[in-house]
């Protein structure tokens, strides 16, 4: 079990939420949100503190009595628990609570203890509040789908747990949990912050992550089957450029390609030998989509890495407001639930995973077309031409599902609609620049299934089994066991479903 201490990390947040690992809160952590909790309890006796005596966003002007305190936090979650649309799939769930039980964990907050155990306790037993993907704009953070968070802490709502969606009391039963009791502003304190768009991006940067590795891999094996020129790979070319990104996605191609027999020396064929010939047989040069891979693919990999890197600043920040600051014994108002920074990296990431499809779908029509390729029957197809048609049918899901990505990879960031009265007149739509950008990936991994199913019928043509390069060689038989060779026309969908969820689980 791990011991929760702060600052989380992505390898942390990925054991914990991919790998389903528990883990419990050190005392230390404890401690420090009691104290803050105390602090804010005496400090607020006479002074005016939005959230806890006032109203919220344009009716912060209005001062509640003491009697009502209370009922406030409860009315104001019960009150935003408006979304709308499909339920927010479990993983993505989890990875908010998670965010958000790690910025309550700063002791900025002011909330009572119990909140942080309860989630711990849910988050561990897998007990997933129901959140809509519809309702938030990004500031005050992700008010409306942190109040169905807030909803099941306080024992109402809906959660699903085993499989089945199911009222939250029932459950809590079932488990032997007792829901929060509102102290002072577990309300307020829960909903306002930035915990669901980070939560949700921070799985999109683990999932872009295995998905531009399959991208590299398909690269490195289309390279190999056309039998290509090696040196635009080459550790000289790449190097003469600054990018850093660049440089490594060469370095990962060469990886793979370091024991194949089929790429090519430019100076065994076309420096040593001088050619009456007018008009050259092969190509000189290879397409752009063979070619230009580390150019292509290294702004995807540098963007990941500064999406990374902001979100985990973000998770590991206060987003509440007001913050409450213990050690100089003040409470400071501002605007931390505000999630810009989310929204511009999801929104950075959401269109190179885009291009990266885009790059797939065209190495896909490379390998379809003869005309292309110059090697292949068209769509790969090994039955009877004209009675058969081979990958035909399925490259039309390929161009459709990347159509549909670079539609969606349009801004969120840009998209600001003033709403709550004008009180909010400028916010991030970063909730929804998450959900968009995770729709782009699962896009992404139906084009690469496609694309690793058309390599595999290449090898197969070809029959080059002998002549890959052994990571080749190690799919090629994977994907193998899992898709039959195409000299018959028969029903493919299952066939895509069944790469995609081996793609999405397991590494190149």
């Amino acid at each position: 079990m791990l011991t929760f201490k702060g600052e989380l990390g992505i390898e942390d947040f990925s054991k914990i939420i991919l790998e389903n690992e528990l883990f419990e809160v050190d005392e230390s952590i404890n401690k420090r949100i009691e104290k803050s909790f105390n602090f804010l309890k005496k400090f607020s006796e006479n002074k005016v503190i939005y959230g806890v005596n006032t109203g919220f966003g344009p009716m912060a002007q209005y001062k509640i009595s003491d009697s009502d305190r209370i009922q406030l936090q409860y009315n104001l979650i019960r009150s935003h628990a408006s979304g709308t649309g499909l339920p927010i799939e479990p993983i993505y769930v989890k990875a908010a609570m998670l965010a958000r039980l790690n910025t309550l964990s700063l002791g900025n907050s002011g909330i009572h203890p119990s909140v942080v155990a309860l989630m711990n306790q849910l988050i561990n037993k897998d007990i997933i509040p129901l959140i809509f993907e519809h309702g938030g704009v990004g500031a005050s953070g992700d008010l409306v789908q942190l109040a169905h968070l807030a909803l099941v802490l306080i024992g109402e709502g809906e959660v699903f747990y085993k499989g089945e969606r199911r009222p939250t009391l029932e459950v809590f039963e079932l488990a032997g949990l007792s829901p929060i009791e509102v102290h002072l502003r577990e309300g307020i304190g829960l909903m306002n912050g930035t915990s669901v768009m980070t939560g949700i991006g921070l799985v999109n940067i683990v999932k872009t992550r295995q998905l531009l590795d399959w991208a590299v891999f398909c690269s490195s094996a289309i390279n190999e089957i056309v039998e290509a020129y090696d040196d635009h790979l080459s550790f000289e070319l790449n190097q003469s450029k600054k990018h850093l990104g660049q440089r490594k996605i060469a370095e990962q191609m060469r990886s793979n390609l370091k024991d194949s027999q089929l790429t090519r020396k430019r100076d065994h064929h076309l420096y040593n030998v001088v050619s009456e010939s007018l008009v050259f047989e092969d190509k000189v040069q290879e397409y752009y989509s063979l070619r230009c891979v580390p150019q292509i693919l290294g702004p995807v990999l540098d963007t990941l890495n500064s999406a990374e890197k902001i979100l985990i600043e973000e998770v590991n920040s206060a987003n509440d407001n007001p913050i409450i600051d213990i050690e100089n014994e003040h409470v400071f108002h501002g605007g931390n639930f505000h999630g810009d920074y989310v929204s511009l990296e999801m929104d950075k990431l959401k269109m190179v995973v885009t291009k990266l499809s885009m790059l797939a779908e065209r190495q896909l029509n490379y390998l379809l077309n003869p005309n292309l390729n110059k090697i292949l029957p068209p769509f790969i197809n090994l039955g009877k031409l004209g009675l058969n048609f081979g990958m035909q049918g399925i490259q039309f899901t390929a161009t459709s599902t990347t159509a549909e990505n670079q539609t969606l990879s349009n801004p969120m960031y840009v998209h600001s609609i003033p709403n709550n009265n004008d009180n909010q007149d400028i916010v991030s739509m970063g909730t929804n620049a998450a959900l968009i950008t995770k729709k782009v990936i699962e896009n992404a991994y139906e084009v690469l299934a496609i694309e690793l199913i058309a390599i595999v019928q290449a090898v197969e043509y070809l029959k080059i089994q002998d002549k890959v390069s052994s990571k080749t060689l190690n799919v090629y038989n994977a994907v193998r066991t899992m898709v039959p060779a195409f000299t018959e026309d028969s029903v493919t969908y299952p066939y895509v479903n069944k790469i995609k969820e081996y793609i999405t689980t397991v590494e190149p």
